[in-house]
């Protein structure tokens, strides 16, 4: 199977690359139309700011063809910053607009003041289902239950809708969403690609669900 590493100019492109290849996926960095619809499935890596991504990804004139791949239902994935800017808007030095392929915003992650935990959020963590069975058939259905990822981020993602929310996290003594999933879009606000074994479960379980479609 090949996956498409969206190629615009931010982000953690090498280590994503790796780690697909790693699990036996072919790994293509490109930003390039065909080679996106093609993919089988396509990730949007991303670190920094949401406007600079934002804007790197409409001088690209990457968001039709995005919202493009999405409508044939094939896997599309948001890493970190990536994720956020699926959502429809972030509050990060002022009001700018996302992708919106998932109804909600993106907020400042809310840890007090007098916290012990200071922002930005850099440290291995752990996710949780919001309920029972969340996980089961989706990219999360392999993940150990003592599962540690790798964060690095200050803002986080507020989806409209709770069902939309696929794991949360803890940091500071405030839960926050972790991953998302609507349909076929997924957002993890961890770095699976850094995360060690746990993280490269989730590019095995997108290598199984592809073999188990073309059987």
């Amino acid at each position: 199977m090949k996956a498409v590493v969206i190629d615009y100019g931010i982000g953690n492109v090498k280590s994503m690359c790796n780690a697909l290849l790693h699990s036996g996926i072919e790994a293509v960095l490109s930003s390039d139309k065909d080679d996106i619809l093609s993919a089988d499935v396509c990730i949007l890596p991303g670190v920094g700011a949401f406007a600079h991504g934002m804007n790197n990804l409409n001088n690209y004139k990457l968001v039709p063809v995005i919202e493009e791949f999405v409508a044939t239902g094939k896997i599309f994935i948001g890493v970190c910053l990536g994720m956020q800017m699926l959502l429809e808007e972030s509050t990060e030095f002022g009001i700018n607009k996302g992708i919106g392929l998932i109804k909600g915003k993106v907020i400042k992650l809310p840890v007090a003041e007098n916290s012990l935990e200071k922002l930005p959020h850099v440290s291995w963590n752990t996710i949780s289902e919001p309920m029972p069975g969340r996980w089961k058939n989706t990219l999360l259905s392999d993940i150990p239950a003592m599962n540690s990822f790798y964060f690095v981020h200050t803002y986080v993602a507020a989806p409209q809708n709770n069902n939309d929310i696929l794991a949360n996290c803890n940091y500071g003594g405030v839960d926050f969403c972790a991953a998302i999933q609507h349909k076929n879009i997924y957002g993890f606000q961890f770095h699976p690609e850094k995360s060690g074994e746990t993280g490269l479960s989730i590019f095995n379980t997108i290598k199984q669900k592809h073999i188990n479609e073309v059987a």
